[in-house]
């Protein structure tokens, strides 16, 4: 499933590209013609991303202009060739040079206003927008017996962050993933915030996640590039059995949350 970085690397080229200019919307698989229907020919008011979710709100006179989309799984959203129609499109989103084309999304659905702000409500805080709050997260980790790791896959607290972002920080800033929420200290729970902000800002920039530090990078150790479908520089995440690059302990993996964790049980005792 994809983490919070590229639904706001979505929200940015909708913004970029599409905001503001009259589009053709359609559904050339057929599941959303309806909807796309009341869409065609209006404008994107604001593409926006919270945690893993996104929203394009339309200018739409319809009560119902906010599409919905959760991509889940195996979903893509994808800037394609206005021509390029292959695969069961959803939604296509066409502004005279390409188009977005949206496929197998774990739902895509056109809202209201009031259920716009009834599904943003249920999201935690969310690293990437200016308009988290921390302290508020604060209070409810540093009440909560469930481990660090748990809670960090929780999107009702931490919205956006997934299974990569939450092994990698808790290895960089050297945190069991089995601790207690209420076990953390308070400096401790802002570095893990304040890493998180770093790492998935550098996602939406770099288009791929990328936690090692320069001198932990092949070209620092001399070590071949990672090879992964996920791409990027990891410590931990699917590295099993794999030596650490900061101490040499094999690399080990526990389900939790029912997804694979990663962790160093040398670097990560505390």
């Amino acid at each position: 499933m994809p983490e919070g970085h590229v639904i706001h690397r979505l929200a940015e080229t909708l913004n970029n590209s599409y905001r503001g200019r009259d589009l053709s919307v359609s559904s050339p698989q057929g599941r959303f013609a309806a909807q796309a229907a009341v869409l065609d020919q209006h404008q994107i008011d604001k593409a926006e991303a919270v945690g893993k979710h996104l929203f394009i709100d339309f200018d739409a006179p319809s009560l119902t202009h906010i599409v919905h989309i959760h991509l889940g799984l195996i979903g893509k959203l994808q800037f394609e060739p206005v021509s390029d129609l292959h695969g069961q499109i959803r939604l296509h989103l066409d502004n005279g040079t390409e188009a977005a084309n949206l496929r197998g999304p774990q739902w895509c659905r056109l809202i209201t206003d009031g259920e716009y702000a009834a599904a943003v409500a249920k999201l935690g805080e969310d690293p990437l927008r200016g308009d988290a709050y921390p302290a508020r997260l604060w209070k409810s980790v540093s009440r909560s017996r469930r481990s660090i790791g748990s809670l960090l896959m929780d999107q009702k607290l931490f919205a956006g962050v997934g299974n990569i972002y939450r092994a990698e920080t808790l290895f960089r800033l050297g945190i069991s993933p089995f601790r207690a929420g209420n076990e953390l200290t308070k400096a401790e729970f802002d570095s893990i915030w304040l890493d998180l902000v770093g790492l998935m800002a550098e996602g939406v920039r770099l288009g791929r996640i990328d936690t090692v530090r320069p001198e932990h990078t092949p070209e620092a150790m001399g070590r071949s590039p990672r090879k992964d479908d996920h791409g990027g520089e990891v410590y931990v995440y699917r590295r099993l059995g794999m030596p650490c690059y900061v101490c040499g302990a094999p690399i080990v993996e526990q389900v939790m949350e029912g997804r694979n964790l990663f962790w160093c049980p040398s670097c990560q005792k505390n």
